[in-house]
């Protein structure tokens, strides 16, 4: 049953993802990886999981998951305790993108995501509408053996989307991608999460960080150090000052000023300045002529 309001009355939504003082040790380690981690993923949010590599991530993930079944502490993952006991519909109801796809060689991708899809119980994408998502229509039909790096993540993806899940966990799913491809994948996400699902990135890539997230969590040593918004994170450990490049004399120079500078020219209080020059994302865009309605496959690596 769900919470209600004590205010309006009204049914509040059980978090999708809730963890309550998670700990987790492995096995003949003298630390562990995960310290005491408390936090809640709202149903519909994309929640960003950040830190660098050993802090923790994949650990937190494991369990989620239920890969990994030994810890303490509490966690519920769609409304249910994770490690106490067997759940058939739990993995029904979830998607889920490792970093390092496996790949069934023999198998084109088309025959690949149809043999996952016979897995699922319940209803299931249709296969080549996926892999129009994720831009493989056109190596449908090519053995995946010969998939590069790039488009064996974006069939990991597609995988993970099969069974309609209503939590969508993915490590990386941007690893490997030209900057097209990774923004038509942080579009998938995003669409997900609009059409009700919540979503679970764990990744280095900050740009998808900060695009695709409400909210994002920073780890370090197993413990959550901060977590916000991306724009409140950046506003709180920013700085007020106006970098300025210009050109004098053939050199180019630079020089930083205070915020409060450019203050008297704007009504109300400044937060941020920015500037409008491309970004690398369009450039790659603009000299190349590769959009993302583009269906080309990459060259095998």
């Amino acid at each position: 049953m769900l919470p209600s309001s004590p205010s309006s009355g009204t049914a509040v939504p059980e978090p999708a993802i809730e963890v309550s003082h998670l700990t987790v040790t492995y096995p003949g380690a003298d630390t562990p990886a995960v310290r005491d981690m408390s936090f809640t993923v709202d149903r519909g949010e994309v929640f960003g999981f950040l830190g660098p590599s050993g802090a923790g991530k994949t650990t937190v993930h494991r369990v989620l998951t239920r890969q990994l079944r030994r810890f303490s502490g509490k966690v519920h993952v769609l409304g249910r305790p994770v490690g106490q006991g067997r759940d058939r519909d739990f993995f029904e109801r979830i998607g889920v993108g490792f970093e390092l796809p496996a790949r069934l060689p023999g198998l084109t991708a088309r025959e690949d995501l149809t043999a996952f899809a016979a897995f699922y119980r319940g209803a299931t994408e249709d296969p080549d509408a996926v892999l129009d998502s994720v831009d493989l229509t056109a190596a449908a039909d090519r053995p995946t053996a010969e998939f590069s790096k790039g488009m064996l993540i974006r069939l990991n993806l597609a995988r993970a989307l099969i069974n309609r899940p209503e939590l969508l966990l993915v490590d990386e799913p941007t690893s490997g991608l030209d900057p097209v491809r990774a923004e038509r994948v942080r579009g998938i996400l995003r669409h997900r999460a609009h059409a009700g699902a919540t979503v679970l990135v764990t990744t280095h890539d900050m740009a998808t960080a900060d695009r695709v997230c409400d909210r994002v969590a920073f780890v370090v040593d197993g413990r959550i150090a901060a977590v916000d918004t991306p724009r409140s994170l950046k506003i709180a450990h920013g700085h007020p000052d106006v970098v300025v490049e210009y050109r004098r004399n053939g050199h180019l120079e630079q020089r930083q000023l205070p915020l409060e500078a450019v203050a008297a020219l704007v009504p109300g209080a400044i937060e941020t300045i920015h500037s409008r020059e491309a970004a690398l994302d369009d450039v790659f865009a603009a000299v190349t002529g590769h959009r993302s309605g583009l269906t080309e496959p990459e060259a095998p690596r």
